[in-house]
């Protein structure tokens, strides 16, 4: 099979604002048109949204392992994320990214399998209830549940809060990553960073809107029970991963998640934390691409 290589492509989301992706096996048809062109014409698009502060390029490895196995694969920036616009008025709750999203789906025009991280992840679950088996047939939890560990998720703030004012060099971002991170592994080299900053004004900016952060959000009560009830009556295949080094996603929460969705499939990766796919990436793709090939 003939590598395929990703491509910059660009889908409108909601309140007309321009959300970019990398795209694999599209075949001949124009950037975010439908019908997509796949080596196998009954396999659905994978569609993968990554969490909080991160981008596109945090799926680049296990996206380029699904579209070598002949899937049609698009790893989306969300809006405030990597190259997709800001938010008008800052709006980053979890109803405007899931409409994003779907007006995303209808573009592709095809069935989606998602893949979504923390606040992708949750996006994942509002929109696969929201759109129907007919348009999302699996969905795949990376790291979070509807009822997470508040401790972990205000370690992710404090550690987006703490590179807000940018860095004066790479390798200052990368210590930083290395102390939020220690137990992955720290690069020999810091430019893979290069993905996830912008130079600007002589430092390094994280590439997410900072008002990410201090934007109003959804009234957290109103929105676990949103998610709780859109999972427990959607009736697709879902798949949780765990990195069992998280402490945003506990072990009790994982307990109370199955208890309420029995028919979720449950994976724990041993050397991955919250961010599994970059924690573990071998292992993490194995787990995935089983899941949604089979």
């Amino acid at each position: 099979m003939t590598r395929s290589e990703p491509q910059t492509v660009k889908f409108r989301g909601s309140e007309d604002i321009t959300l970019v992706a990398d795209e694999w096996n599209r075949g001949n048809s124009d950037a975010g048109a439908a019908p997509a062109a796949t080596s196998d014409s009954d396999q659905p698009t994978v569609l993968m949204l990554h969490g909080g502060g991160q981008n596109r390029f945090s799926w680049k490895g296990t996206g380029q392992i699904l579209a070598d196995q002949g899937l049609h694969v698009v790893a989306l920036d969300s809006r405030g994320h990597g190259d997709s616009d800001r938010a008008p008025n800052a709006n980053y709750t979890v109803d405007a990214l899931c409409d994003d999203t779907l007006g995303v789906i209808d573009q592709i025009g095809r069935p989606v399998v998602l893949i979504g991280a923390s606040m992708g992840g949750m996006t994942g679950m509002l929109v696969a209830y929201v759109a129907g088996p007919q348009k999302v047939t699996k969905l795949v939890l990376v790291d979070v549940v509807p009822r997470y560990e508040k401790d972990g998720s205000a370690r992710i703030r404090d550690f987006m809060a703490s590179g807000i004012d940018g860095f004066a060099s790479l390798d200052e971002a990368a210590d930083a990553v290395a102390a939020y991170l220690p137990y992955r592994k720290k690069p020999r080299s810091p430019e893979g960073l290069k993905k996830n900053l912008r130079l600007r004004d002589g430092r390094w900016f994280w590439h997410w809107d900072p008002a990410f952060l201090t934007a109003p959000t959804d009234d957290p009560f109103v929105r676990i029970e949103k998610l709780e009830r859109a999972v427990i009556e959607s009736t697709i295949p879902i798949l949780l991963i765990r990195g069992k080094l998280s402490d945003v996603v506990s072990s009790d929460g994982v307990k109370d998640f199955l208890e309420k969705v029995p028919r979720a499939e449950f994976v724990e990766l041993s050397e991955a934390g919250h961010t599994a796919a970059g924690d573990d990436n071998d292992a993490f793709s194995e787990v995935v691409v089983q899941f949604v090939c089979k």
